[in-house]
């Protein structure tokens, strides 16, 4: 059974930076790696951690553009990788492994959104490739780093799956291409990533959460033009975010939070937002939020599970 979506009371919402969820706690010590650690959320997740005591890993597609990101962020070391390309999984992975290296968080946070249409690997779609599929693989190849007792997996979903549950009679968009069908597909396949992930690995210890980080302006929007953001009502005619988005340190908090609050511990799989457990959905106001029923399904979270396992090659839970 997935976790209840009930909120706890976390002390924290809307506002709390990255580094206000991390007062009092103690990373010295700890190893994380974030994907997409080097730009918008991804970047502020980076510095909180490491302000923190943690030491981050960074692994990246532009691997120049994150290295000159991360320059003056004490810390931290980035590495290639592609998650489009499961070679490029399976070569970064075996680089930690045969490293010895120990991983107590990660934080699956790298994507796209949008985009044109793309093929990648076997003609995949390139949101669920890259978005879903290329962690499912990571994950699960890292999964003899993972520290035994405590880590924690946290998948980076988004509001943006209220728009389209898993569509299994056409994951990879063959009868038709709509960009945002295929964002919202790939961030509900985020959500269910980590109910079945929690549900594997809560007997060893491991537990797994999502998070929606809020509506916040980042390069993630760089293929949705400003007319569409000003029509969608994200930013006004200036350019400027409308009421209720975040910025960039608030929309990290609630990763970060998820990755290193003991509140947590005993609510694993659990969807979140706002620094805290998301409750269930009642409108379809994404910047309401919430979590709809697709998106926490175990039924649902377990089939997806088995599929990637079939598409990858990679299962190391089972």
């Amino acid at each position: 059974m997935t976790a209840k979506q009930q909120k706890i009371g976390s002390g924290f919402g809307a506002q709390s930076t990255a580094e206000e969820v991390l007062t009092g706690i103690d990373l010295s010590g700890r190893t994380a790696l974030v994907t997409g650690g080097y730009s918008g959320l991804g970047l502020e997740t980076t510095r909180a951690l490491t302000r923190a005591g943690a030491y981050v890993i960074v692994p990246a597609r532009r691997r120049a553009a994150a290295e000159e990101a991360l320059g003056e962020v004490p810390g931290t070391e980035v590495h290639e990788l592609d998650l489009a390309d499961l070679e490029s999984v399976r070569v970064f992975s075996e680089r930690i492994l045969e490293a010895g290296r120990t991983l107590d968080v990660v934080i699956a946070g790298a994507g796209i959104m949008a985009c044109p249409e793309t093929r990648v690997g076997p003609g995949w779609e390139a949101h669920f490739a890259t978005n879903h599929l290329g962690h499912f693989a990571l994950v699960n190849r890292l999964r003899p780093a993972l520290t035994p007792g405590r880590a924690r997996v946290v998948s980076v979903a988004s509001s943006g799956h209220f728009l389209s549950p898993i569509r299994w009679d056409d994951l990879h968009s063959r009868t038709g291409y709509d960009g945002w069908l295929a964002y919202a597909q790939s961030k509900t396949a985020n959500a269910l990533f980590a109910v079945h992930l929690d549900a594997l690995g809560a007997g060893d210890g491991l537990r797994a959460f999502a998070v929606h980080p809020g509506s916040i302006l980042t390069p993630l929007q760089r293929h949705v033009p400003r007319a569409e953001q000003i029509a969608q009502g994200w930013i006004d005619a200036e350019g400027r975010p409308v009421a209720g988005f975040k910025t960039p340190v608030q929309g990290a908090a609630t990763a970060v939070w998820a990755a290193t609050s003991p509140l947590l511990d005993a609510h694993g799989g659990a969807y979140c937002q706002d620094c805290d457990i998301a409750e269930p959905a009642t409108t379809d106001d994404m910047l309401i939020g919430g979590v709809k029923p697709w998106a926490v399904d175990p039924g649902e979270a377990a089939r997806l599970w088995d599929l990637s396992g079939e598409l990858t090659g990679v299962d190391a839970f089972r």
